[in-house]
């Protein structure tokens, strides 16, 4: 199959990366296997800013205003080459992830119009991002190198999931 054929419009995402200290900021999901963990944010509207996307949409699921911060990482997620194939082999996403704040007296809830399937939010520790089940998965070791100061980073994660 030609590269493309078949495959629904690229809508770029932001997500957040919201620390306090070594723990991150979830929501929290279910499927078959039990919870899981992402990012929150989600996908920019046409002539809608970046940043103003992830400010909505962490409004939406968190309940709370975010300051959005430095271009930390990006991510493609090309459906068709990964574990969830056989029902999501049409999507191709493009996440680009901020580090972002929120207020010091934040506590985990959700907002006016959480994501679909939304059941939690919850501040989990770095090193029990792989029992959360956090998707990416391919973000854990990099949360990890990013929480221990590492400067070597790498910006584009790749086609990973």
């Amino acid at each position: 199959m030609p590269t493309g054929e078949g495959m629904k419009a690229i809508r770029p995402s932001a997500k957040a990366v919201i620390l306090r200290g070594t723990h991150l900021l979830v929501i929290v999901k279910a499927d078959e296997s039990g919870e899981y963990a992402i990012l929150p944010g989600g996908g920019q509207e046409p002539g809608e800013p970046l940043e103003a996307a992830l400010r909505r949409e962490c409004l939406e699921e968190l309940g709370t205003e975010v300051e959005t911060g430095d271009l930390l990482c990006v991510r493609d997620y090309v459906g068709r080459h990964h574990e969830f194939a056989s029902w999501d082999s049409r999507t191709h996403a493009l996440e680009l992830m901020f580090a972002c704040r929120v207020p010091d007296t934040y506590q985990p809830h959700g907002g006016h119009l959480p994501d679909q399937g939304q059941l939690d939010v919850r501040w989990i520790p770095v090193d029990r991002l792989t029992a959360a089940r956090l998707y990416p998965a391919a973000l854990v070791p990099w949360l990890a190198r990013f929480v221990r100061g590492a400067a070597d980073l790498p910006r584009y994660l790749g086609d990973v999931n």
